[in-house]
């Protein structure tokens, strides 16, 4: 279907971006193969780190006039191999393309290169007393790579996701076509919004090579609640409670003891309190220390009264710094306790949170394997990872496609969807297939068709 990449075409592309930044065969180190996770693994024809966003147009040029599939690649962190190039072809780099161009103060906009890190940009906008808001956990991965995911994180319960702050695009098309998308404005009812196609396409219909992002004012104060509970159902439950006592945290963050335990042992650091079976994590914001003090009073007393023990107030840099560098490393923590493992990152309605984490343990035990959990309880984002530890190939493959089976039917059940935040890429396909039907299907496969109609551009991921 596709053409091989032939030596005139690694010369052809090292004239457009220098004889460096271009490598092949044994150069390419193992790593750009695969993911985070390396569930899919397939070695690229040639790597290419480009450092412009005429350098992206004369490659796609190129390759869309010799049919050679290129796969966009940030930092890696990907959880579903959307950005391993399971077609060969070219890899394209882009965190070289890492600067951070312009600060807006009078229409609180930033405007990014898609290398540029989260942890970098949310840097740069506080010390200018601005909040960047969108935080998933993995705070090493790019700014494109949030867009192409529509990546949410902890601060979604209040602030919303990427998708919310992305004010305009540049792009470029799989034809090397050059596009401007969107504008620094705050409202457009310009016909249809090419700019949202974009966020969450997963590199499947354009490249991202400059993003306007929204901000807003830094807010003065920030304190975190940790609520110990005796069981992750009381936990879970005391959620829906909290939003409807209409104070409005940050975060709202569930976790249960043996993944803290995991995580202080992979940090080699203590968590302020390890006795009880699950915690809910909470952070309010705001620019009065009454307003902050009278929301995470209210929360704690709910808490309290429904049967939590105790609630500590997080709010010296040395705790604050225990408790999230602890959540920050759960993902890692995880990884480093099994073998092998792999993720299942529903999202289910609020009410429903308890329902579903009550069933892995079901499965957990039906199958003899572990299943811990944490996530997002204010927005209902589970991230689930199912652990090989011992278990040989075939029963470890058996294992895996039961329990993924098991879990997006009962999110399906419940009122979710496949994936919150992490996108679906070519690990997940399959279940976004079973649960959207043919309609949608086909009409996201129409718009990769008029996007892409050559399918060059990160082919065999979502719905192909």
């Amino acid at each position: 279907m596709y053409n091989r990449i032939t030596d005139a075409d690694i010369a052809a592309l090292r004239g457009i971006v220098g004889e460096s930044a271009v490598l092949t065969g044994v150069e390419i180190n193992e790593d750009y193969s695969h993911d985070e996770l390396g569930g899919i693994s397939r070695m690229p024809e040639a790597l290419i780190r480009a450092h412009s966003t005429e350098e992206i147009s004369a490659v796609m040029k190129l390759a869309y006039a010799r049919e050679i599939p290129v796969t966009v690649r940030g930092s890696g962190t990907g959880l579903v191999g959307a950005a391993v190039p399971v077609e060969g072809g070219i890899l394209l780099e882009t965190t070289g393309m890492n600067k951070i161009l312009e600060l807006d103060r009078d229409n609180l906009t930033v405007t990014v290169q898609p290398g540029v890190l989260l942890m970098e940009l949310a840097a740069f906008a506080e010390e200018n007393d601005f909040l960047y808001p969108p935080d998933p956990g993995e705070k090493s991965a790019t700014i494109g790579g949030n867009i192409s995911t529509n990546a949410g994180g902890m601060r979604a319960v209040k602030y919303g996701v990427t998708r919310d702050y992305v004010r305009a695009l540049t792009v470029v098309m799989p034809d090397g076509e050059i596009m401007e998308l969107g504008a620094k404005v705050a409202k457009n009812s310009s016909g249809y919004s090419l700019k949202d196609l974009i966020i969450g396409s997963e590199g499947t219909l354009a490249i991202i090579t400059q993003a306007t992002l929204k901000l807003v004012p830094l807010p003065k104060i920030s304190v975190s609640l940790l609520v110990p509970f005796p069981d992750m159902t009381s936990a879970i439950e005391a959620v829906p409670q909290i939003i409807r006592s209409k104070v409005t945290p940050t975060a709202i963050e569930y976790m249960s003891r043996d993944t803290i335990l995991f995580s202080e042992n992979y940090l080699g650091k203590k968590f302020p309190d390890t006795k009880s079976d699950a915690y809910i994590l909470m952070t309010f914001d705001g620019n009065t220390d009454e307003q902050v003090e009278a929301d995470m009073k209210t929360a704690a007393d709910l808490c309290l009264s429904i049967g939590a023990p105790d609630a500590y107030i997080v709010d010296t840099e040395e705790r604050k710094k225990s408790v999230w560098s602890a959540r920050g490393a759960f993902l890692e923590a995880i990884k480093a306790s099994t073998t092998e493992m792999d993720e299942c990152d529903v999202v289910v309605p609020g009410s429903h949170v308890d329902a579903f984490i009550k069933f892995t343990h079901e499965l957990a035990k039906e199958f003899g394997v572990r299943i811990p959990s944490f996530g997002h309880a204010g927005d209902g984002n589970l991230h689930v990872y199912i652990c090989r530890d011992n278990l040989d190939d075939d029963a470890w493959k058996m294992t895996l496609d039961a329990c993924f089976d098991r879990m997006y039917k009962k999110a399906e059940e419940l009122g979710g969807l496949v994936s919150g935040e992490h996108g679906i890429g070519y690990a997940k396909k399959e279940y976004l297939k079973r649960q959207y039907g043919e309609y949608p299907i086909a009409l996201m496969q129409g718009i990769k068709q008029v996007f892409d109609k050559k399918n060059i551009l990160n082919p065999g991921k979502i719905c192909f």
